[in-house]
Order: C-alpha cells, then sequence, then structure tokens
C-alpha cells in the first residue's frame, strides 16, 4: 500500500530546492532557485549572501513545489521530509534543515536527514529506477570528486577521491587565470568546442596509478604553458586542459570498473553535466560492456528531487531522524 510522496529539500550551497517524488523515484514536482548572480562578481560563492538568500527564497520555493504537485500545504499527505543535512554550508543548510523540522513537526511526519553526497548518488536512479547492481557514480562537482560503488541499495564503498583540488574546484581556477566568467566549468566546456583538444600535451596525474586523483598540478601546468606561449589561444588551452581531466577520469573509472565488476557506470554532480565527459562515460560503457548511467542536466546541479530519493531508502533501510538533528556541514559519505 502506497504511503505517499516524500517532500525534499536541498539548501546546501547557493540552490534553494525543493521537490516531490512518489516511492518509484517519479518526479513529481522539483524547484530550484540559484542565488549564483550574486556571487559571480566574487568569482565564487561568498557563504554569507548564500545563506540570506536560502532565507528569502525557501519559503516561494516551497509553495511551487507543493503547488505544482497538486499539495495542500496544510495537509500535503506525503509520507516524510527529507533535508539535506551535510556537507555544505553551515548558514545555508540551517535553513533547510530547520524548514524541514517544523514541516515535519506540523505535519506529523519523519524527517529525513540526507548527506547530500549519497542525494548525487542516488541522483542517476530517478532516471533509471532499474540500474543493474554493483553501480561505479564518478561523483564530479565543484567541491567534491570521487569514485564510490554501490553493491545494494544504500551499500557504498569510497574507492579513491581527489587528493588535493575537486574537479569543479580546478575548473574554476583555470577558468578565472585564463580571464573566463565563473563558474569556470560551463565557460570551459563551452570554449573547449572551439579549440584544438590537442594543443598542448598537459600531464595526466595519477592516470595509471591506483583509483585516487590529483588535479593541482594539470592547474599549475596550465599557467606554465600560457606563460611559456602566451600566444596560444584561450579556447586551445581550455580543450586541451579539459582533454587532460577527462583522460585521467575515464581511466580511472575504467579501472574501477575492472576491480569491482560493476555491471553499471554512473555520473553525479554539477560536473557531470560536461559534454566531453558525458560523451566518454558513454563511450567507454560501451566498450566494456556495461550500462551507463547519466542523469539529465537538471539532476547533475544540486536539486531537491536526489533528496528525496534518497530520503525513501533511508527510510527503507533505516530509522528516521531526530528532531534535534544538526546541521554537519564537513558530514562525509561513510557517516551516511
Amino acid at each position: 500500500m502506497s504511503k505517499g510522496p516524500i517532500l525534499g529539500i536541498e539548501t546546501s550551497c547557493d540552490e534553494t530546492a525543493a521537490a516531490v517524488v512518489t516511492e518509484d523515484l517519479r518526479v513529481v514536482s522539483s524547484v530550484v532557485e540559484s542565488s549564483i548572480d550574486l556571487h559571480v562578481q566574487f568569482g565564487g560563492v561568498v557563504p554569507e549572501l548564500a545563506g540570506r538568500a536560502q532565507v528569502d527564497a525557501i519559503a516561494p520555493v516551497l509553495e511551487r513545489a507543493l503547488d505544482d504537485a497538486g499539495l495542500n500545504p496544510h495537509c500535503p499527505g506525503v509520507q516524510a521530509v527529507a533535508v539535506t543535512r551535510g556537507p555544505g554550508l553551515v548558514g545555508s543548510l540551517l535553513v533547510g534543515v530547520s524548514v524541514a523540522k517544523a514541516l515535519a513537526l506540523a505535519w506529523g511526519v519523519p524527517l529525513v536527514g540526507v548527506n547530500h553526497l549519497e542525494g548525487h548518488l542516488v541522483a542517476s536512479h530517478l532516471e533509471h529506477p532499474s540500474l543493474e547492481l554493483p553501480v561505479v557514480t564518478l561523483l564530479v562537482s565543484g567541491g567534491h570528486t570521487m569514485l564510490v560503488v554501490e553493491r545494494a541499495p544504500r551499500a557504498f564503498e569510497l574507492l579513491g577521491a581527489t587528493i588535493d583540488d575537486a574537479v569543479g574546484e580546478a575548473y574554476d581556477k583555470v577558468a578565472r587565470y585564463l580571464g573566463l566568467g565563473y563558474p569556470g566549468g560551463p565557460e570551459i566546456d563551452r570554449l573547449s568546442v572551439s579549440g584544438d583538444r590537442a594543443a598542448i600535451r598537459f600531464p595526466r596525474p595519477l592516470r595509471d596509478v591506483g583509483l585516487d586523483m590529483s588535479l593541482s598540478g594539470l592547474k599549475t601546468a596550465v599557467v606554465r604553458a600560457v606563460d611559456r606561449s602566451p600566444e596560444t589561444s584561450a579556447a586551445d588551452v581550455a580543450a586541451s586542459f579539459q582533454a587532460a581531466v577527462v583522460d585521467v577520469l575515464i581511466a580511472k573509472c575504467e579501472r574501477a570498473i575492472d576491480l569491482t565488476g560493476a555491471r553499471t557506470l554512473a555520473l553525479g554532480g554539477g560536473v557531470a553535466a560536461n559534454a566531453e565527459l558525458r560523451t566518454a562515460v558513454v563511450q567507454l560503457s560501451r566498450r566494456l560492456g556495461v550500462e551507463s548511467a547519466l542523469p539529465s542536466l537538471a539532476y547533475c546541479t544540486d536539486n531537491a528531487a536526489m533528496i528525496a530519493a534518497a530520503g525513501f531508502h533511508l527510510l527503507e533501510h533505516g530509522p528516521a531522524s531526530a528532531l534535534s538533528m544538526s546541521a554537519e556541514p564537513s558530514l562525509r559519505l561513510e557517516a551516511a
């Protein structure tokens, strides 16, 4: 017997999001309001501005999500409220956690605290609800770069991670050096289309060693290459840099699949929207004879549908969260 949908709330950084998702992971509504325009002039997210924007946006975003789902805000009939409890910016997280607690208490339903990283790991399930396990997921975002294998629902094992810069962070730093806009990922991806990816042979740090990744040296190599040859076009630099990053990530994915016997390769996180990376993942999956699961662009960046989906898994395999639950800005995946 159906117990109703879950309301998901996501406020870990500069997006304010709410979504209603059913038990079969059908997204009934998904609303995302970004405050990115407030941060562009600073070249990165300003925590205080992000927190204030969350306070301003949370009520109208929730109202739209419930209205789009055709639910009465006073008695919506949801079975639980799932909310991101970490990791993220503490001020932003507290807005979502506080509102989720109030709604769960008012509606008399369970509260489910979700690890933001676990949300990204299950985002691919929203459009591929019958993924063949084990699944290796490459989670790439502005703050995280990791390879995770899921052998059973919620049975996540960290295989490897960046030892310095996250992919999105490296993209932002290179884009800033090249005089491009923020965020850097979309700018470099766009510019790379008109560049020569073989113009500069950038190093592939740790490409053939283990499953951990390192990108700070690659960022430094870009600076040195441009200093040596300032006449090189920004498009060629961007294309060559992106080729090196994708080459490393794909090599790590292939090794992870070989080691785990995974049947599916998935992407998650904001950098999963990168066109060259998405194409390379599909090509690798075909070559290895495994399935590929790429979330649509709307579910790559921070959203509440993935938080609601993770909430279903948490309710199924464990107890609900206590109303005393706090935001945990440094929450690790293994604590999910």
